[in-house]
């Protein structure tokens, strides 16, 4: 399978869905933390003037970055100008300014690290489009001012890792949004970026937290997954921060302790496409989210290990055969679906 050529295939209605989401207010699961009697916004855009579509916050963070992501990967296939229009409309300095002091707030810890990680995502990409020489002029001058209005958010969304990491003794390990591995995975991005310009307090954190965390893991009890309402496995979440973090020979061998079946397809749990049986409950729904996400970190863990592993044909397979069951319902799903599974699927493919 030739992801890019597949990800070409979608990237007109991918971006269709992620313009009509980011721009969708209603319905909305938003999360306030009340410190007082009416303590609540009136409407979600009064307190999130960026990310109030896409049906919860993280969601819309990630929908951005989709947007973000196609004009960076494939912006022949996809509708560029479209695109550059609904961003300019949104990343606007003023709105990140006041969704950065949102995230100083008690709001911040409801999209602890899920949303953080996301919205760092966000900002590496946009930071990486700026700077590819490569790249249509329009869309690096596009991303240049969409990157300088990042800074205040990506800023503070650093100081919460940055004050939260040393604290937090233990991870979580299950497969939703407040999973560690994940958060740390997708922040590193950032973090690198970060690092490379001399400021490498975030990397160094993440790397530190990792180590604590997850160097001596051994046996992990894959076979137990999954839980109903992941869109993430623990077991491969881990694995593909690991896969970054450590050198591929060194990599290759705690893999081998963490998980020692994949050679021979065990745990058979975690080689199977969960089944979704309503698309319609938001929290079996997330389920579809499980086997893109699945079909992401086996394809990262494939090309991960060193050339005549083993390993690399089972994970290979297994990321075709979870994407074959996901991708169908990335677009004209419920919209418990449809708010954010695009994410998952451009994750994957690119």
């Amino acid at each position: 399978m030739n992801w890019g050529d597949v990800l070409r295939q979608n990237a007109a209605s991918y971006a269709a869905v992620a313009i009509g989401n980011i721009g969708r207010e209603y319905p909305n699961g938003f999360n306030c933390h009340m410190r007082e009697a009416d303590d609540l916004p009136r409407r979600p855009k009064d307190i999130t003037p960026v990310f109030y579509g896409s049906y919860d916050w993280h969601s819309c963070v990630e929908m951005h970055w989709v947007l973000v992501r196609l004009l960076r990967t494939v912006a022949d296939s996809a509708p560029a100008a479209e695109i550059v229009a609904a961003l300019d409309r949104q990343l606007t300095p003023s709105g990140l300014q006041a969704e950065a002091a949102t995230l100083s707030g008690p709001f911040s810890r409801a999209v602890r690290p899920y949303g953080w990680s996301w919205a760092l995502t966000l900002a590496a990409d946009v930071s990486q489009l700026a700077r590819d020489e490569s790249a249509d002029p329009v869309y690096r001058a596009a991303a240049s001012r969409w990157s300088a209005a990042l800074v205040p958010l990506a800023q503070a969304v650093t100081k919460r890792f940055l004050d939260w990491l040393p604290k937090a003794t233990y991870p979580v390990r299950y497969g939703i949004h407040q999973n560690s591995a994940f958060g740390l995975g997708r922040a590193l991005a950032y973090a690198r970026d970060r690092a490379e310009a001399g400021d490498s307090r975030l990397a160094d954190a993440i790397a530190d937290a990792a180590d604590r965390w997850f160097s001596a893991d051994r046996d992990c009890p894959a076979g137990w997954e999954p839980s109903g309402s992941d869109f993430l496995s623990p077991a491969l979440v881990e694995a593909e921060l690991m896969a970054l973090l450590k050198p591929a020979d060194e990599f290759a061998g705690w893999l081998a302790g963490f998980l020692p079946g994949i050679a021979a397809g065990s745990p058979a749990a975690i080689f199977t496409p969960a089944v979704v049986s309503d698309s319609a409950d938001g929290q079996i729904a997330h389920l579809h989210g499980l086997n893109a996400s699945r079909a992401w970190c086996w394809r990262r863990i494939a090309e991960s290990l060193p050339p005549g592993d083993p390993r690399i044909e089972p994970a290979t397979r297994a990321a075709r055969t979870h994407a074959d069951a996901a991708l169908p319902h990335v677009v004209g799903d419920d919209y418990m679906v449809e708010h954010w599974l695009a994410a998952y699927a451009v994750l994957l493919m690119t």
